[in-house]
């Protein structure tokens, strides 16, 4: 990001590493501060595929919301969606679908600002400052009610989100997430998981999260499962990432390990 801009003019906190401009990091991306490449910098030391990683999530991404898309969904919520990248999910989801529409959510001001200047021209896209914590006022923000009509199912993305959830938040914001949704909607998330990890790796990288106002959560897969009461998951399940609908296009999976995900259907 260009130092001479003020960003605290913006809202935006430099003295702590934020997650989406550390996510923009890991894709090679330039709205980022010192705090934030330092904090990736400790993080690699534990996770050195840690930029692969983030590549073959946002693949895991593409190939969810064409799945979604696919199967008749014409509205999403990409809620923690980040900083715009390549690949955004109305950009996937219009592909199959040109009258898709997508409300991206995030608490971060940075994600705010260069999000509504990408979707300045396009009516059938929006950002939302919200929490995810708060799903109430995801779901009542004037920007998603402007273009998600909930009488019609509706596909909700928390791509490397739900690990920023502690045990006590989970039911109660997964659950309003899903009483919100109508049969149809469609739910898809990757989480890390501490599963074949060391745990010296994990410890590593807990502690750099923790610095941030977004602690993180690795967790085995039956408690990642979990976040999937109420729907049933379309197959092959919640896989490591790779191992979910690969595509020949996207990068060659080489840390996938780290990550599980899946896509969870309401009855």
């Amino acid at each position: 990001m260009d130092e001479q801009v003020d960003p605290s003019s913006l809202g935006i906190d430099t003295g702590k590493p934020s997650v989406a401009r550390m996510y923009d990091y890991y894709l090679d991306g330039k709205d980022n501060y010192q705090v934030d490449r330092d904090a990736v910098d400790r993080i690699a030391q534990a996770m050195p595929e840690i930029r692969q990683l983030a590549r073959e999530n946002r693949a895991f991404l593409r190939r969810a919301v064409r799945y979604m898309a696919r199967q008749g969904i014409r509205q999403f919520i990409d809620i923690g969606s980040g900083l715009p990248t390549a690949g955004n999910t109305h950009e996937v989801a219009q592909q199959i679908a040109p009258d898709a529409r997508v409300v991206y959510v995030d608490n971060d001001p940075i994600v705010l600002v260069h999000g509504r200047a990408l979707l300045a021209r396009d009516d059938n896209t929006t950002v939302a400052t919200a929490d995810m914590r708060e799903p109430t006022s995801v779901l009542q923000h004037p920007n998603t009610t402007k273009l998600i009509d909930f009488s019609k199912p509706v596909g909700v993305l928390l791509i490397a989100m739900v690990h920023f959830l502690t045990e006590e938040e989970r039911p109660s914001v997964m659950g309003a997430l899903r009483d919100a949704l109508p049969s149809g909607s469609h739910i898809t998330f990757t989480h890390v998981t501490r599963d074949g990890q060391s745990a010296a790796a994990v410890d590593q990288i807990e502690s750099v999260y923790a610095t941030t106002p977004t602690p993180i959560y690795f967790r085995e897969r039956a408690q990642i499962a979990r976040f999937f009461d109420g729907y049933e998951l379309v197959d092959p399940g919640l896989v490591t990432i790779d191992a979910w609908h690969p595509d020949p296009a996207d990068p060659a999976p080489e840390a996938t390990r780290w990550l599980y995900g899946g896509v969870g259907r309401k009855p």
